[in-house]
């Protein structure tokens, strides 16, 4: 997969491609739909696949402080459009000009003069434009108009209701995470390097890799039984996570990923993680001395290890992960393995 960061890094050679647009967030099973569509049109037309994104998010645009929680942020989010063999990325910039460009300019400009586009695959409440004009009617026209085909996104529903980011939020919201797991296709992660932090769960005698996640918001709060991968090595391990602000110890308080991965030994340093969130243990809160913040921390480990002790023989989420419950001992959880 190529990642484009504008209109201008558009190669030379380019001409022809299959579209899909919008902000893809989280890649819930709707989005796979979308890109199994986009795929099926491109080998038709033998033309490479490129889905159009926006950064910051239109609603983050116009209203910062009301938007949404990100289920990814954009690294999490080009990682999993490469795992879905996308050819390309094109990431605009949502500012002042674009959001200045009529519906008319953005389809002549952008789409047919710019990346020659030959089939569109929107949702039929999809707008655009400064005059919020542009919409499925005006492109069905461009594309007759110009030659390109324009392809409804059909609802995607499980359980009778559609499948959305703004769905999987309010499920996160209600600790619904084996329902989140359905609408995702998998379970819900997070990743981000490990970065140095305070090193206070090592005087816990409980080390943590702090990992950076690069969010304003968070879609999920608390303290969390987790299956962490290091990407570098595709090491797996079981382990314990917080989630939030970190009430007892944070001066600042500011979205945080501490992690603690059983029975792991080394330097976590640099390296990139990815965080599966299986079981919520408990609501993030604060203690009155580190002492109680010990006890708390021991009992969620325990909690965290009897969580996958109690899981089946075997089991695969979505043909990602394996956990086995003879590689698991109450007494010390080590790493699972694909």
């Amino acid at each position: 997969m190529r990642l484009l960061r504008g209109l201008h890094n558009i190669p030379a050679e380019f001409s022809g491609c299959a579209i899909t647009i919008g902000n893809f967030d989280g890649l819930h099973l709707g989005h796979q739909a979308i890109l199994h569509g986009l795929h099926a049109a491109a080998t038709g037309l033998a033309v490479p696949t490129l889905v159009m994104i926006f950064e910051p998010q239109p609603k983050e645009f116009f209203a910062a402080d009301q938007a949404p929680a990100r289920l990814a942020n954009l690294r999490e989010k080009l990682l999993d459009l490469d795992a879905d063999h996308v050819d390309y990325v094109l990431c605009l910039p949502f500012n002042q000009a674009l959001r200045s460009m009529s519906a008319d300019d953005f389809i002549k400009q952008v789409l047919v003069d710019t990346l020659g586009i030959r089939h569109l695959i929107v949702g039929d409440d999809f707008r655009f434009g400064c005059d919020r004009r542009g919409d499925y009617a005006l492109l069905a026209g461009a594309g007759q108009q110009y030659g390109f085909v324009v392809q409804d996104s059909s609802t995607f529903l499980v359980a009778g209701e559609r499948v959305s980011s703004t769905r999987i939020r309010k499920e996160l919201e209600a600790n619904r995470l084996g329902e989140v797991r359905k609408l995702l296709g998998r379970t819900y992660r997070m990743s981000g390097r490990v970065a140095h932090g305070r090193e206070l769960g090592r005087t816990l005698n409980t080390p943590t890799a702090n990992v950076m996640i690069h969010r304003r918001r968070l879609p999920l709060c608390g303290v969390y039984a987790v299956a962490t991968r290091i990407q570098e090595t595709g090491e797996e391990y079981l382990g314990v996570a917080n989630v939030g602000i970190k009430p007892t110890i944070s001066l600042k308080p500011e979205p945080s990923l501490e992690v603690h991965l059983f029975g792991f030994s080394g330097d976590l340093y640099g390296q990139h993680l990815t965080v599966e969130f299986w079981h919520r243990i408990r609501g993030e809160r604060a203690f009155d001395s580190l002492e109680s913040l010990q006890a708390a921390i021991d009992d969620d480990k325990r909690s965290a290890q009897h969580y996958f002790a109690t899981l089946p023989y075997s089991f695969r989420d979505s043909g990602s992960t394996r956990i086995t419950t003879t590689e698991l001992n109450l007494s010390e959880v080590t790493r699972y393995e694909r």
